[in-house]
């Protein structure tokens, strides 16, 4: 029976690790200087709890902004809740680290985006797999798929 390093799992649990670390210590001492956060999140996942009208509107998946306004962040072993704000109206929610689909915090340039096997390979009705932030990747010439990349934070400039 032959066994393998399994880096890419290892990989996600560090990095899932790293935004757990990042939202403890923003939940005891604020956000710091201009940073701010764009965390993308799969919105089907069995743990991610959420108002009936957000994920109505939010099927798939829902990227939220931790900056001027957000309220009683709470991080444990596994996710986080938080209250933010929409449109005047404060939702609170709780957002399981692996529903985390990318961790974004553009006043650093720094992100992280998590991939699974299933957004690597086409659906099952035929569409293609969406490439990664920027569109700009070319494939492994391996053949072998990556697990994680890191986003270009060029993808979310206007």
């Amino acid at each position: 029976m032959s066994r393998s390093i399994d880096y890419g799992n290892l990989m996600h649990d560090a990095m899932r690790g790293l935004i757990r670390r990042v939202l403890s210590d923003v939940a005891e001492n604020g956000l710091p200087g201009a940073h701010h956060f764009f965390i993308s999140f799969d919105t089907g996942h069995p743990d991610v709890e959420l108002a009936d009208w957000l994920s109505d509107r939010f099927p798939e998946d829902m990227t939220v902004v931790m900056q001027h306004w957000f309220e009683d962040l709470d991080v444990d072993e596994d996710g986080f809740a938080i209250t933010l704000n929409f449109g005047n109206n404060p939702e609170r929610m709780y957002i399981p680290f692996d529903a985390i689909r990318t961790f974004v915090d553009p006043s650093v340039e720094f992100g992280l985006r998590f991939e699974t096997q299933e957004s690597d390979e086409a659906g099952e009705d035929g569409d293609d797999p969406l490439p990664p932030a920027g569109g700009d990747a070319t494939p492994d010439q391996s053949g072998d798929k990556k697990d994680a990349d890191v986003v270009r934070l060029d993808s979310f400039r206007k």
